[in-house]
């Protein structure tokens, strides 16, 4: 259990990582654009989901290892 905690805490960093380039590249594209560039900050709500799911998981199968 302990391994597969850490695994998923693999996947919350990687997804925060995956966020922030996604997050820059839309706001590069929207201050050229005619959206406002506030716009591109809707696309993280998604990974941060996905971000607090995956921390959730972790912490109730390292809870569960012990």
């Amino acid at each position: 259990m302990k391994k597969l905690s850490y695994l998923f805490i693999a996947i919350a960093i990687l997804l925060s990582n995956i966020m922030c380039s996604v997050v820059a590249f839309n706001y590069r594209d929207m201050l050229c654009g005619i959206a406002p560039a506030s716009v591109a900050f809707l696309s993280a709500i998604p990974f941060g989901i996905g971000i607090i799911i995956c921390a959730v998981v972790a912490y109730t199968l390292y809870k569960k290892s012990k």
